[in-house]
């Protein structure tokens, strides 16, 4: 029996989307070209990890001089690439919440990064438990993060429900015995919760 519903953040409840915000920068051939010549989603690692968020990326721009302005961006500009929220995903936690069904997140979001977040989208503070990869030092797809959360909830396997937009997030909680639905939009998610017994059609909608 599922006793909680874990969401990852991004591309779940908020898009996250750099490249996308990027293009609005510059050609989309000198996106590409950074983009291969510079392991920014690497570097977006070490702030998933704990490292700090500006230092952490102000450091690594400097090791980039023909790119360090655009390099910058992924601090200076960040809530731009976090962003929209989805809505009809936070009204899906939202209505799990209302009928006593625990909420959880699972993310790989830094420390500092995810204190913003919570400034701009209030729901992101609503969670019954939320589990941050900058806090923990682990990040997904690590089975140690999915043993973290085991050990701080008291819950494992067909307990858990987990929705993530990554194949190998997904995959990895799998290999633990949970529950899990990779996200592809809201509406899929929806009918997954239907699915389950955890929300009417309405209260889905």
């Amino acid at each position: 029996m599922i006793e909680a519903v874990i969401f990852d953040i991004g591309n779940v409840l908020i898009e996250w989307n750099p490249e996308r915000h990027y293009d609005r920068l510059m050609p989309e051939a000198e996106r590409r070209a950074m983009f291969a010549e510079v392991d920014l989603h690497g570097m977006n690692d070490v702030i998933d990890r704990g490292g700090p968020f500006k230092e952490t990326i102000y450091a690594f721009a400097d090791r980039y001089p023909h790119w360090r302005e655009a390099i910058r961006r992924w601090h200076d500009d960040w809530i731009e690439m976090a962003s929209p929220e989805i809505p009809r995903s936070v009204r899906l936690m939202k209505a799990l919440q209302a009928k006593g069904i625990p909420v959880f997140a699972l993310t790989n979001f830094g420390i500092g990064t995810f204190d913003y977040a919570q400034g701009i989208y209030p729901f992101l503070t609503q969670f019954d438990r939320a589990y941050v990869s900058g806090h923990m030092g682990v990040i997904k797809p690590e089975a140690r993060i999915y043993e973290m959360v085991e050990e701080d909830c008291g819950l494992s396997g067909g307990q858990l429900l987990f929705t993530d937009d990554r194949a190998d997030n997904i995959f990895a909680a799998h290999e633990r015995g949970w529950k899990t639905h990779l996200f592809e939009g809201p509406q899929g998610w929806a009918a997954r919760l239907v699915g389950e017994g955890l929300l009417s059609e309405e209260e889905a909608a």
